[in-house]
């Protein structure tokens, strides 16, 4: 036994008495009977069960084994491999329907943001490729900068405003 439990509930007379581990033990030494009791693990304690009790837990006990052993050999993931480096999920499914008339209107948006960018400040302007060009993220960008994720992110939002404006004129 890996742990010694805190208790142990044996049945008599259609109920359960709590004994201490070390009184358990012995019991155990001097009733014989004690060697025949079928006990499951709850919550570190013993349980004394009957044997039906007693298969059923070890069998699904066993089972549960099998399937992580599984798990590990077929290198399964847990959803928590699809989500990124701050927790959002991942979009693993990809639109397979291309949109001509999106893909132009957002290569011209590109072209002015490429034109506006000159405009905004040296600051700004590496917000704004460390974000969107460099692909980090604003706590990133937070950090390297010396500042904290919801400073970057007011001051990405203020420098949107300004580059719409400015590719709208």
């Amino acid at each position: 036994m890996k742990y010694a439990p805190r208790k142990v509930y044996i049945r008599e007379s259609g109920g359960y008495v709590e004994l201490s581990y070390t009184e358990f033990c012995r019991c155990r030494e001097s009733d014989q009977t004690y060697m025949d009791k079928l006990f499951i693990p709850i919550q570190g304690c013993l349980l004394e069960v009957v044997r039906e009790q007693y298969t059923d837990f070890y069998r699904d006990k066993e089972r549960w084994r099998y399937l992580q052993k599984l798990d590990t050999k077929n290198r399964l993931l847990s959803l928590d491999g699809f989500t990124d480096s701050e927790g959002n999920p991942l979009d693993f499914i990809t639109d397979e329907a291309v949109d001509i008339a999106e893909t132009v209107v957002n290569a011209v948006m590109v072209d002015r943001l490429k034109a506006a960018l000159p405009l905004l400040s040296d600051s700004e302007q590496e917000l704004i490729q460390a974000i969107f060009f460099d692909g980090l993220s604003e706590r990133e960008v937070g950090a390297r900068l010396g500042i904290t994720q919801s400073v970057v992110n007011k001051r990405k939002a203020r420098i949107l405003i300004k580059l719409r404006k400015i590719i709208e004129n």
